[in-house]
């Protein structure tokens, strides 16, 4: 790893060192991770993947997603809002997920929490990205260090005290801010990455909600 953070591939290109350059977490590196998302269903999924991360490594989650997306309908809130008692210990049964009770739990909450949002705003993209830090809330150049010291920010703070006076679950600020970072409300690519400028690119571009 150089002193930048980044690692260089057998492709020769530079990334950030924290896919190790395993294959299924340099591909997730490569083709999502930071690159701006105005889905709602996929920042439904996420959000709440990062609240089945807490205390796990995202490889973990990462590696058991199409299990995720099969127990909890695609991610589709309008359908998890639905689950019952029945679909709870479905899941609590599924091994292919975590089976944290308390988590499968906020999931159907959060589901609930996210119609009344999406009522409110029009739309999940639309509130997310209302809290997208401007240029006096991130560095010029973002690095390992600043990353490593920072695993959360006053926006991932304020997002996470919003949302939880609403009622979501599992969304505290170093979740929240994983979420910013996956989703591409902040590009945390290092300097030295193929990727940041590719990001960079994708965000200038992006028609916000």
């Amino acid at each position: 790893m150089s002193d930048t953070g980044t690692i260089t591939g057998d492709d020769g290109k530079s990334r950030c060192h924290w896919h190790a350059n395993l294959p299924d977490y340099m591909r997730y590196h490569d083709e999502e991770w930071g690159r701006p998302v105005t889905d709602d269903i996929r920042l439904f999924e996420k959000i709440c993947l990062e609240g089945f991360q807490s205390g796990l490594s995202w490889l973990t989650i990462l590696r058991k997603r199409e299990n995720f997306r099969a127990a909890f309908a695609g991610f589709d809130f309008e359908k998890v809002a639905l689950f019952d008692d029945a679909d709870i210990e479905h899941c609590v049964a599924d091994a292919g997920i975590i089976r944290h009770r308390g988590k499968i739990v906020s999931t159907i909450n959060n589901a609930k929490r996210a119609i009344e949002l999406k009522k409110e705003f029009g739309s999940l993209a639309r509130y997310f990205w209302s809290f997208e830090p401007g240029a006096a809330d991130r560095p010029g150049a973002v690095n390992r260090a600043y990353i490593a010291a920072n695993p959360t920010t006053p926006v991932s703070v304020r997002i996470s005290k919003d949302l939880k006076k609403r009622g979501w679950t599992f969304v505290g600020p170093t979740t929240v801010y994983a979420f910013m970072q996956a989703m591409g409300l902040v590009n945390d690519h290092v300097e030295g990455c193929f990727c940041r400028s590719e990001v960079e690119s994708m965000r200038k571009a992006l028609v916000r909600p």
